[in-house]
């Protein structure tokens, strides 16, 4: 398989445990997608007892469609790292700024 190797922004840490890629409160997707074009939850969040079994990879953002937020740039996310976690019952990129 061809892969595509690209830097993005890694999610540092998730809170949102009962999602299928979050493991020890890390999220182990390949890359998640954040929000719609007001909110920004976590598109990618599948909910879920059965959670992966891949550790050695850690997430990153791959697309966010939040255009409003600070670190937005052409939909595509410049913070450092971001954080994602409840926002009442909502999964939200908790490193959203306007």
């Amino acid at each position: 398989m061809e892969k595509v190797c690209i830097e993005m922004p890694r999610v540092s840490d998730c809170m949102v445990t009962n999602c299928t890629y979050n493991l020890e409160k890390s999220c182990h997707a390949r890359a998640i997608t954040i929000g719609d074009s007001k909110n920004p939850n976590c598109d990618t969040f599948l909910n879920g007892s059965t959670h992966c079994k891949e550790k050695s990879q850690s997430a990153g953002v791959g697309a966010c469609k939040v255009s409003h937020c600070k670190f937005n740039d052409d939909f595509e996310c410049n913070a450092e790292n971001i954080s994602v976690g409840f926002s009442g019952k909502s999964t939200y990129c908790l490193t959203f700024k306007v």
